[in-house]
Parts: C-alpha cells; structure tokens; sequence
C-alpha cells in the first residue's frame, strides 16, 4: 500500500489507507510531469519514473505541507481557505534551458536510525577499513518517518542524484597516522548510493566514541578543549574558500593551541600554518591563502553567482539573520537575502538557490508553492536548532570558564586566610566523588557504593571546631543514620574511658543526600555531576553555611567540583582537574617521580603505539635480564583494573642464548658488541607471539584476551615496569596534604594487603612497618614538592614498594603510583585515630594512645613510689573497605551486630582495642569495611582473620555458591604471619636485645 501511495499520490484510493484518526501524516500533492526534472548518475528512459519528492522525515510547525481537500480546515487563514504561503515561494520557476532524460526510479536506502543532534555518523572508507571517516553536515543521514501503517522512506538526498555536486571538506582520521597528520579530503561516495535527504543546515559535534578521535584526544588530552576551539574556525575557513583537501599536522596544531590563549581566535596565518598541504591550499581557486570577494561570510548580500563558495553557502543554508522589513525576512526565511543584480533569469535562479544547471534541474522539481514553502520551513527550523546548540555551547564554555576563574581567586582567598580559618570555627563539605573518565566509571562495578567508603570523612568532627557535611551517593536508612550516630558519640566515652559517656553529635555532622541520585541510572555520573543537577540539595547546603567560614574537600578532581563550589560560592580544597588528570595517570606520575629525582622501577612511560610497546619492551628486558616479570598498566585505570603482567623471561626461548654471549663478552663489551644488536632483533621477534600466549590480565572479566587489553592499552596510552625480583615485597600507601599555604604534611601511611592477587589491594595495615620511617619521609617529601611545582593542591596518595635486593641483600625502595584525591586509607585512619584518641605520627610510623584502664593500673602498680611516664601506649590496625560476601544480603545489620556480640567481636571504649564495622548501604548489603585495633600487629592480624572466619560460619549456607573474598583475605593473612614468625625467629638469633625490645 505504501509503495502504491508513492507511485500514485494523487489517487484517493491510495489515500484513503492513510486516513487514520491517530495518523497526522500527509502527503504532499504533487503535480505531474512529462518527464521527471531530475539528473541522475545512471540516466535512462523511464517515462512512469515517480518523483522522488517523498514525506520528509519530520515536520516542521513553521512549514506546512498542501492538504486534501477534506482535510483542510476552513477559517480566516487566507481566502481560499488554505494556510498562508511566503511571497518568495510563489515565485514562478522558468524551464531549465535543457530538458534532461526522465531518470529512472530513486532506490530507496534501508533504514536509517537518524542520529542525534549533537552526534556523529561514522562510516568506514570503503577502500580502506582502517580509516574513519567522519562526515561533515551534508553528509548526515536522516531516517524514515514511521506513522501507524509502517514506515515511509525518507526523502532522498540532492547528493544521491546529482554527479557534479561540489565537494565539500571533511575530517578524516587515520589511525596510524594520527601522531603526525590529519587528513581533510573531500567526500566520496559510490554512485549508486541513493541517501536520503540532509538538513543542510545541522551541525554535527564529534562522536566522542569513535576510536580515532578517542587517540588523538588522549594523545593531547590537556589541550583538547583549545583544540576543538581551533578545528570549527579551521573548518569554517575550508568551507567558505571551497578547499577540497587539507592535511594537518597534529604536532603544530597541538603546539599552536596550546600558545594560543583560550579568549582568541586563531587568524588565517595560524590556520595555514598548520597544513602540510599550504601551498596547494593557496592555489586553490578560491583558496584560504587569497583574498578578495571570496571571503565573504555565508548568506552575505550579493554573492558571485555560480561562485564554489555561492553554491555552498545555499546548500548549507543562512547563517546570519536577515534585518530588514517583514517581506525581506520572509525572503530569508525561503532562502533570498536581497536582491541578486543581473537579468530576470539570474534573480530567479538566485532565489531558488539555482547557481548551476544541475542546481536548475533541482529546482524545476520543487517548482509547487507548497514544496518551496517546505524547503523554507525545513530550513529555517534547522538553523534555530543549530543556532540554539551553538548558544548553549558557547554558554557551556563561559560557565566552565568562570568556574575556573572563581576557583582560583577564591584558592588565593583560602591561602591567604588558612591560618586563621583551619584554626576557627569552620563547616568541612566533603564530597567523596569518583571524577574518572567517563569510559572509566562504566567499569566500575556498584558506582554508589564506591564513592560511599569514605565514611571516615565524618571523624573530621574530632576537632571541635569543625563541623562536617557529608554528601552521601546513597539515601542511607534510619537505621544507618542512628549507626553512625552511635559510633562517633563513642568518642566522648573513649576519652573518659567510660561506656555510658556517650555523646550524642548530630548537630556536628550532617549526612545529606543529592535527590538527583537515581534521576541518571544510565550515565554513570559522579558524585559532584548528580550534586550539580540537585537543587534542593545545594539550596539547603547554601542554608546551613550562611554566615560561616567552609571550605570543600572532593575526591578525584572533576569539573564539576569547581560548578559546584562556584555556586555555594565556598574554595575548593584540591587541584584543578586539567593538573590532576595531567600529573595522576601512570605516565604523568613517573614524570613527577623523575622530576623529583626519586627511584622508580625500570621501565618506559607515554606508550600509545604497538611497534613503541615491542621497542620498549625489547630494551628493557636486554638491560634487565634479572627481572622475571613485567607490568603493562593502562594510564588512567584504577584499583588494578588496567594491569597485567607477563613473566617474559621464563617463557623466552633466546635467553640461554643470550645469557651465554653476554657472560662470553664481559660486562664492559657487551653493551658495545654486535651480539648485543642481534639478541635486541631475537627479543623483538619473539614477543608478539609470547606476549600474546602468556600475558594475564588482572581483571579477566574486562580483558579476557591480550589483544582487547593492548587495544585499550594503546587507546589511552600506558607504561611497562619491572616487578621486584624478590620473594618477599611490600606495597606501602602514604598520605599527604599539601596545604594552601604550601606547607606538606604527612597524615597516615599503612602496608597493603593483598586478598586477590599481588596487584590488587584489599586492605591496609596502619601503620606500616616495612621500611624505615626516616627513609620513607623523605621520599614523601620530594614527591610532594615535585606536585606542589606543578600546582597540585590538597590531598594526594603516594605507592611505593619495597624489597629486598637478591644480589646485593639489601633494601631497596621505589615509587610507583601517585593519585590525587582523598584515599579510602586516609579515611580509615581517620576513623583509627578518631576511635583511639591517639596521635599519628608518620616521622616515625608509630601511633600513640592513652593508656587503657588495664595499662593504667599495671603502670601504677610498677613505677609506684615514682613519677609516671607519659600515659600514652603504641596502637595499630588492620582495616579494609573492600570485604564482599554475598550472603551479606540474607541478614540485616542489627542482627549481624547482635551475632558479632555474642562472639566477642566488638570495640572497648575503656582499652581502646576491638572491632568496628563500617557499614555502606543498606539495600543490596553485599560489601561493608571493618577495622580491628590493638596492641601488636600479630595479635591484630589474628584477631581479624578470626573475625572474618565467624562471619563466614555465621552467615554462610552449607551449599552457598554467590561471591566472597573472605577467605581469601584469611588465606592472605596466614601467609602475612607466616612471614612475620618466621621473621621474629630470625631477628631473635641475629639481634635478640631487638627481639626483646618488641615483647616489652
């Protein structure tokens, strides 16, 4: 019936199948023809050829089609009864001067979905599968108009049926040459290939997706904003001077925006200056390098006729608005500016847009006022669509612009008064907010929950001169509330070392939840975007700081931290997002630990190609023929998603080989000799191969295979580093603060523990006792004033590990990670200082607490008769924030707490010792954290491993098959004590005077 419908429009028995209540689709009336005025690629003799003017694909309120008779109401629209026509489009259209062949029927395409505004359609090169070609406006494919009786093809595009179409430039990308160049070729397309028709006037943004633009963006990440600034006045430039092809070299284009500043245009000399191709961008015929009346701006009065740049600038439709009086914007709107000066003919043609025969062939087929008034309308609603788009982004950029500005002027306000204010009454905002990547938080698994193990952000409220504002990812139960209620009023008893001094400290903190938390299930946003978009949220918070000093502490820099501190009008304690993503990745950190002259493992950073990564690889394993196992980290992965490791050595078929030749030519020669060249070549020839058969990623379930991890390796970029070549290695994390006054603090630094594997941390031992503190302080200290001199600010985390060295025995430190951002470490060791009363002391790795009711007495019992020493005895902990049992789910928590105390496990107010969970959420309930303190790291471990035993026993079926890692927390554990009695063995043989120090 449709396709009937099509042949026959004006048949009322066609007509009438379309005739539903609910149907507003009409079909335009047509009138016939001899011959069909179109020109075709394949011209033929066809005299029952139906014309290819079909329902366009939507429809405009400004431009409405002809009507049925029976259709069309009747009022004081106009005296005939029909809607109101634009003078311009009763213009009549003369005859082409050549009556073309009738064509044959249009070949209507499949269905396309029609891309979103804002998006890009991207297709492949049909003569080559590794370019992407990313279509510019014309190019953009609309799709069918579906109603209740099916689907209507769209309407088939100028470009399916025209041959001598001027092409217009487009953006084209190869990926292996995106380091070097970017191509700019015009459009081709297969002659047969019927599109539907385009919105000559939509603007179509970059498709963030598509691989090559994902490269180039990581390849210039800092910059990328400047460099899309750049590219829309290159591109406008191109299409105004109907420049065919231009090539880019991306290398000066990053170096010309990034000396650009952000408020200027780049001139016609900057946008030359970056095209390899200038010379034959200068000769084109209306080339970008000549002057003249070329350059005029689209829609401008008085164009050349039939000029490239005339035709262009009717295809792409009016860019500015028309002033003048009612009838001249009506003329705009259909298309005419002003009058076009010549004969009758060429006014006429210039009306319709007519500026060639193939142009004037076109037009003869939209000779009825009512398709003209179509095209008008179609016209017109685009250009308010592009205009409105254009707007709000330009409104965007203002916005983060002076976001960005506030954000500095109030950091200097925050330095020059922090002395006064960190000393006085003050509000702490704490946001705990995941500010990765976008490609990165859809990876990690329970966002909400992830963002919310920094519940010991509350503890802040140990001063007594903050109060603390939590911003929770979740809407916590009563239940929860009065929890954390609890267990900070526990303080007030710890001090006084009595149970029933409890202290009730809601007016001290508030947990407040963003109501836009479950308006965005699919974005994956963070914490400080669903902030930004809650209203009643940040009203109520602009409530509680009338009036008070505050400041704001995030979590992983985003954008919309500095939004959100803009309109609570308060500073934000951290570094702006553009240094943190610069500084926080794997390769920006190994430029900060080289910079800071601190030693980092072997091994090669900023690695975005395969040949580079074999290269690399290659050389390091030549200079490092000890080291049996290899890391490939991806640059902006977290928590070990983006690793793998590869023990190359073990699986290399050349190394007896090379082992041999390097023994045979000495130390000295070998690294001059020509074996050393041949054994590079056998290296490099067998790891394809070997990396392909043995590499393992950490998380199998992202990177089952070694290609998908290379392809996200080599997307965002990554480094390779040596792993230890000991048997025994400890990973250290340490806290800082870098303040706005400058001034580095250390707060906290623990050992990790590692329940799922050697890269993957599940937990922390507080305080770490691996390497000696002196050491590790001044490490930290180098670290934080490399960051402080590239302007980072706040709180920041530093990875080291330690080791000892196989051939020489002794110790040997390096640094390995650094992230900015609170850590849910610092937050951990707030709640163990909080719960103690007690003194973290990083100089020396040891934390200080007042002595328990038993300590008491037994250090009166022995110095009695004589002054005391200082009521203060040593603390640590075992803490983890990432414990899992899906059995979890099955029980609530006030019925877990009550098993938990009927076992012993629970915390002491009065000997500062015990257990305390840290509970998360309490609707899926399948993670919480949990901290046990004590006296010595041994007993400790003890304790917690027998914690998670009882837990397991407690609420584990006989047949359970869901997901747990407590038992291989308590696997860990047990080889930690292994270690640590053997050790004690050890050092009771070599220096038993130590040994018995650490038992006193």
């Amino acid at each position: 019936m449709d396709f009937k419908i099509m042949l026959d429009p004006e048949n009322m028995e066609n007509k009438a199948g379309l005739k539903l209540p609910n149907d507003e689709t009409r079909l335009p009336l047509i009138a016939k023809k001899k011959s069909a005025p179109v020109c075709s690629q394949r011209t033929g003799k066809d005299p029952t050829a139906p014309s290819p003017w079909a329902l366009p694909a939507f429809l405009s309120l400004g431009s409405p089609l002809p009507l049925l008779e029976g259709d069309t109401p009747t009022g004081a629209l106009s005296p005939s009864g029909q809607r109101l026509i634009l003078p311009a489009a009763l213009r009549a259209l003369p005859a082409p001067p050549a009556m073309p062949r009738a064509a044959p029927g249009p070949q209507f395409p499949r269905q396309h979905k029609k891309p979103a505004l804002g998006e890009m359609s991207v297709r492949l090169d049909p003569e080559s599968t590794d370019t992407i070609t990313l279509p510019k406006p014309k190019e953009a494919v609309y799709g069918t108009y579906s109603s209740s009786k099916g689907s209507i093809p769209s309407l088939p595009s100028s470009n399916s049926v025209l041959s001598t179409r001027r092409s217009r430039p487009e953006w084209r990308c190869s990926a292996q040459q995106l380091q070097s160049e970017v191509h700019i070729p015009p459009q081709t397309q297969p002659p047969q290939t019927a599109q539907p028709f385009q919105d000559p006037c939509s603007d179509i943004a970059v498709h963030q997706k598509a691989p090559s633009v994902l490269t180039l963006q990581h390849l210039h990440h800092s910059s990328w904003g400047s460099t899309v600034g750049f590219l829309e006045p290159s591109e406008k430039l191109l299409k105004d001077h109907s420049v065919p092809l231009a090539t880019i070299n991306s290398q000066k284009l990053a170096q010309i925006t990034s000396d650009l500043d952000f408020k200027e245009n780049p001139t016609k000399s900057d946008i030359l200056s970056m095209m390899k191709n200038q010379p034959a961008v200068e000769e084109t015929p209306n080339g970008a390098g000549q002057g003249g009346s070329t350059g005029g701006h689209r829609g401008g009065p008085s164009p050349v006729p039939g000029s490239g740049q005339q035709q262009q600038q009717w295809a792409a439709g009016v860019t500015s608005p028309m002033p003048g009086s009612g009838q001249q914007q009506q003329q705009w709107a259909a298309g005419v500016t002003s009058p076009m000066p010549g004969s009758g003919q060429q006014q006429q043609q210039w009306a319709a847009g007519v500026t060639s025969p193939t142009q004037q062939q076109w037009a003869a087929g939209v000779s009825s006022p009512g398709q003209q008034q179509w095209a008008a309308g179609v016209l017109s609603s685009s250009w308010r669509s592009w205009s409105h788009l254009a707007r709000l982004r330009g409104a965007l950029r203002a916005a983060r612009r002076r976001h960005l500005e506030n954000f500095c002027s109030r950091a200097k306000h925050l330095a020059a008064n922090w002395n006064r204010i960190r000393t006085s009454r003050r509000t702490i905002i704490h946001i705990p907010s995941l500010g990765y990547s976008q490609h990165i938080r859809e990876h990690i698994p329970d966002l909400a929950v992830q963002q919310n193990l920094q519940m010991g952000r509350l503890c802040d409220i140990l001063d007594a001169n903050v109060d603390v504002i939590y911003i929770c990812p979740l809407a916590l139960s009563e239940e929860l509330l009065q929890y954390y209620n609890k267990l900070l009023g526990l303080q007030a008893a710890v001090r006084s070392g009595s149970p029933e001094d409890m202290a009730d400290l809601q007016d001290r903190f508030r947990i407040l939840t963003p109501e836009a938390i479950n308006s965005f299930p699919e974005q994956h946003m963070c914490l400080a975007t669903v902030l930004k978009y809650s209203p009643r949220t940040l009203q109520r918070l602009q409530g509680l700081l009338q009036g008070r000093d505050a400041y704001m502490v995030g979590g992983v820099p985003h954008l919309d931290e500095l939004a959100v501190a803009d309109q609570l009008q308060v500073p934000l304690l951290g570094s702006e997002p553009a240094v943190a993503q610069l500084c926080s990745t794997k390769s920006g950190s190994r430029r900060i630990f080289a910079s800071a002259g601190v030693p980092t493992p072997p091994g090669e950073g900023d690695i975005h190609s395969r040949e580079q990564l074999l290269h690399a690889l290659s050389q390091l394993v030549l200079d490092n023929l000890e080291v049996q196992r290899w890391l490939f980290k991806v640059d902006d992965e977290r928590a070990g998603d983006g690793t793998a490791f590869c023990d190359v050595i073990s699986h290399l078929e050349c190394q007896p080989w090379i082992q041999r030749e390097q023994q045979e030519h000495g130390p000295g020669v070998w690294s001059e000799s020509q074996a050393r060249e041949l054994a590079l070549v056998k290296i490099s020839q067998e790891l394809p191969g070997l990396l392909a058969q043995h590499v393992q990623p950490v998380n199998e379930k992202r990177f089952p295979t070694w290609e998908k991890f290379l392809q996200t390796f080599l997307t965002q970029g990554g480094v390779i580093e040596a792993f230890p070549c000991s048997g025994s290695v400890a990973n250290l994390t340490v806290d800082l603060l870098i303040e706005p006054t400058g001034e580095l603090t250390l707060l906290a630094s623990g050992e990790q523990l590692h329940a799922e594997g050697p890269l993957r941390s599940s937990g922390t031992t507080i305080p770490q006792r691996s390497v000696d503190p002196g050491l590790l302080q001044a490490l930290c200290l180098k670290v934080g004033e490399a960051c402080k001199a590239k302007g980072v600010l706040g709180y920041f985390s530093v990875d080291f590990v330690a080791f000892t060295h196989p051939q020489t025995g002794r110790q040997q430190v390096w640094a390995t990670d650094l992230d900015l951002g609170y850590s849910d470490q610092l937050a951990l060791s707030q709640l163990l200082v909080y719960l103690t009363d007690g003194n973290m002391d990083c100089g020396s790795s040891i934390l200080q607490a007042p002595l328990g009711a038993k300590e008491s007495q037994s250090q009166g019992v022995q110095h009695e008769g004589t002054k005391p020493p200082a009521p203060s005895s040593p603390r640590c902990a075992v803490a983890s924030s990432q414990l899992r049992h899906c059995s979890l789910s099955g029980i609530s928590y006030s019925l877990l707490l009550h098993t938990c105390k009927a076992h012993g496990i629970g915390f002491d107010p009065q000997e500062k010792q015990g257990t305390v969970f840290v509970l998360y959420e309490d609707q899926k309930r399948h993670s919480l954290g949990m901290i046990t303190i004590g006296e010595d790291l041994q007993g400790v471990l003890l304790t917690f491993a027998r914690n998670l035993f009882i837990i397991h026993q407690e609420i584990s079926a006989p047949n359970m098959q869901g997901e747990t890692n407590f038992k291989m927390a308590i696997r860990d554990i047990e080889a930690i004590l292994g270690v640590t009695a053997e050790n004690k063995l050890r050092l009771e043989e070599e220096q038993p005077w130590e040994a018995d120090a650490l038992k006193e």
